[in-house]
């Protein structure tokens, strides 16, 4: 039987709210330190009404995970994925959003430190997360060797591991001393001279 458009609509916006709950916990917490019984409490539900939603922690946590898969397929547009020297540029404004963010930040960084232990239940996500980017980093800087923007001797690979390592790092070093670290600017600086570094005929001075 298909549930009434309302009734829909409000079970809809429970979900939302639910997982919002779930991911301020998860940032603030760590999975392990978060419970079922705490983020029904931030929702304003007994924990049978949460479970209703969803069957446990590790169901919960794919769909906060989900949500920020989601965010992040959209601002770096997976389905119209830029070349060269737009994807660099793409991955910078990505850190300038980021910095308004600092609950979705703090998210991935403590679920991404949680993870490396291959029974948790983020693992694989973590590690199809950074495959998925680096390849999509890779195919750009690709594409921006094929169109002759960059030189041809670049390792796509390694150098797509070193951008998402500067980027992971900044973030870690950001959210602990925010006030002494621009985060933005810092990148916006580190893909500039990358840029210069990667081109076939340096600019003139």
């Amino acid at each position: 039987m298909t549930p009434h458009p309302q009734r829909q609509r409000r079970g809809d916006i429970r979900r939302e709210q639910i997982i919002d709950q779930a991911l301020k916990s998860f940032a603030d917490n760590g999975y392990r330190n978060s419970s079922i019984a705490g983020i029904a409490e931030r929702c304003g539900l007994s924990q049978t009404g949460l479970l209703h939603y969803f069957p446990n922690k590790a169901a919960l946590l794919s769909a906060v995970l989900e949500y920020r898969d989601q965010l992040d397929y959209n601002r770096l547009q997976f389905d119209q994925p830029p070349r060269g020297k737009q994807a660099l540029r793409r991955l910078a404004q990505l850190v300038d959003h980021n910095m308004h963010v600092p609950g979705l930040i703090r998210l991935f960084t403590v679920v991404t430190s949680e993870a490396v232990t291959t029974d948790h239940p983020a693992h694989e996500w973590v590690v199809n997360r950074y495959r998925t980017l680096e390849d999509f980093l890779a195919k750009a800087l690709s594409d921006g060797i094929e169109d002759g923007d960059f030189r041809p001797d670049i390792d796509t690979k390694g150098l797509a591991r070193q951008i998402f390592a500067m980027m992971d790092g900044l973030q870690l070093q950001w959210l602990l001393d925010p006030d002494r670290l621009d985060m933005a600017a810092l990148f916006h600086d580190y893909i500039d001279e990358l840029i210069t570094l990667l081109e076939t005929t340096s600019p003139p001075t």
